[in-house]
């Protein structure tokens, strides 16, 4: 599965939430900043993005993924300016 099929399972299915995907071919990378983070720890928040990929988990076409949520106001914090 290429990286931008991984990027549009999520996009289709969790709204205003940036997201950026990388692969090796074997593991993905997933970048995901968006106001629906704020409030969740950082379990529920990878729940969030498991949710929209474990139909691909389950039946191996994904096999691992890294996933790192921000807030856009953790995302600034992160990288200013």
């Amino acid at each position: 599965m290429e990286a931008s099929q991984v990027k549009q399972l999520i996009t289709d299915q969790l709204e205003n939430v940036e997201v950026e995907v990388e692969t090796d071919g074997y593991q993905y990378q997933v970048l995901a900043i968006g106001e629906m983070f704020e409030g969740l720890n950082a379990v529920k928040r990878q729940q969030a993005i498991y949710a929209c990929l474990n139909k691909y988990i389950v039946d191996g076409t994904i096999h691992a993924v890294v996933i790192k949520t921000y807030t856009p106001e953790e995302w600034r914090a992160r990288n200013p300016a």
